[in-house]
């Protein structure tokens, strides 16, 4: 069996297709993309800051075993911009036929070769074997936090769906809810983590259509509070967002740019919302989430805030975010979000964990920085 890594061409849709149905068959939840331009950061000039490519496992020419995605992007490292890249996949018929199950490793080792500081930021109890498999490549886990804040109990009682798996635990809470604990005890608990705090916030965020140059002038004054920090200028955070351009896979980006009392810029916070619908955590929530921001660290709080004020007006019933910076993990606890430790874990292959080195108190990734909001 001759098998080459090939890049994804319109000549290969019909064969995805075709890898796809047998993945299905075999049993397996997952596919790769059937179109060979990206339909989120396709790469159109040859100086892009950030783009997306898709990469193919083909047998004797002719069927397609595998795919992997990866998403290059400019970080700043340690005052140095270094390409960093995200992955995504590999997805092989090794997950239901053994005469393929290598080949996921050679994949993992082609993606290094492309991209030598390469991560993936997320998984969950279904990824146990690309763990395993990470693990053996001696790849670097960062466990990182879960953040919420619950803005409407009785609702987040009501519809959540991954509190009211067991029959006990759901009486428990339509018992709560109905009698007003839920509404009682569920304020009371972010009010206590904002009163613990002693700050308050007054930040106002305005709805903008795009970044311009008051966003690079935002960068610029950020990027030296970071150790490890994607690039976050105006121009790359238009071709991650462009303007008028939705994803069918997300919810609307809201862009939110964040001043003060003054009109002084402090950062900016992009934002989604979206009313879940039978999913496996939210249940039927209106989830908001803060899917990526910036601002000089000290400005961390008031930028939480407008974000967050904004996402309640919009009937969010329940606001998440993502973060490793624990600067920023402790402004969003001055928020008033509870912390969830561990629930994500951030991989860096040997190469990247290397240029990562004592940046850990101030390494920053949001949602953006790796397949973008999925599903939010």
């Amino acid at each position: 069996m001759a098998i080459h890594i090939v890049p994804h061409d319109p000549q290969w849709k019909m064969r995805v297709d075709a890898f796809n149905t047998r993945m299905r068959e075999g049993g397996s939840q997952y596919g790769f993309y059937v179109d060979a331009l990206p339909v989120w950061l396709p790469k159109r000039t040859t100086d892009q800051p950030v783009w997306r490519e898709y990469w193919l496992a083909v047998e004797d020419g002719e069927h397609v075993r595998a795919g992997y995605a990866l998403k290059p992007q400019a970080w700043w490292i340690h005052g140095q911009t270094k390409m960093v890249a995200d992955w995504q996949g590999p997805f092989s018929e090794g997950a239901y036929d053994n005469r393929y199950g290598a080949l996921g490793l050679r994949l993992f080792r082609d993606m290094l070769k492309k991209q030598p500081l390469l991560f993936s930021w997320g998984h969950g109890g279904d990824d146990a074997p690309v763990l395993q498999l990470l693990n053996k490549l001696k790849w670097t886990m960062i466990p990182t936090p879960f953040l919420l804040r619950v803005v409407r109990p009785f609702h987040f009682a009501r519809k959540n769906k991954y509190l009211r798996e067991q029959p006990r635990t759901r009486l428990a809470l339509d018992l709560a809810a109905f009698s007003g604990a839920a509404s009682i005890g569920g304020r009371a608990l972010h009010a206590g983590l904002r009163l613990r705090s002693l700050k308050r916030f007054g930040a106002k965020a305005e709805v903008v259509s795009s970044f311009g140059p008051w966003a690079d002038a935002l960068w610029e004054r950020a990027k030296h509070d970071y150790d490890a920090i994607a690039v976050r200028d105006a121009r790359v955070m238009n071709t991650l967002l462009p303007e008028g351009e939705t994803q069918p896979e997300w919810s609307e980006q809201i862009r939110l740019r964040v001043r003060d009392a003054a009109g002084e810029d402090l950062g900016w916070a992009v934002v989604c919302v979206r009313d879940m619908k039978g999913h496996h955590r939210y249940g039927d929530c209106r989830v908001g989430t803060v899917v990526d921001y910036l601002a000089p660290v000290a400005n961390a709080g008031e930028v939480i805030h407008a974000a967050f004020d904004y996402l309640r007006d919009r009937g969010a019933e329940l606001v998440i975010a993502n973060q490793a910076d624990p600067r920023w993990v402790r402004a969003f606890e001055d928020n008033g979000f509870v912390k969830l430790e561990g629930k994500r874990l951030f991989c860096a292959a040997p190469p990247l964990a290397e240029a990562l080195e004592n940046t850990r108190e101030r390494f920053f990734v949001s949602n953006m920085d790796g397949h973008g909001p999925m599903g939010l």
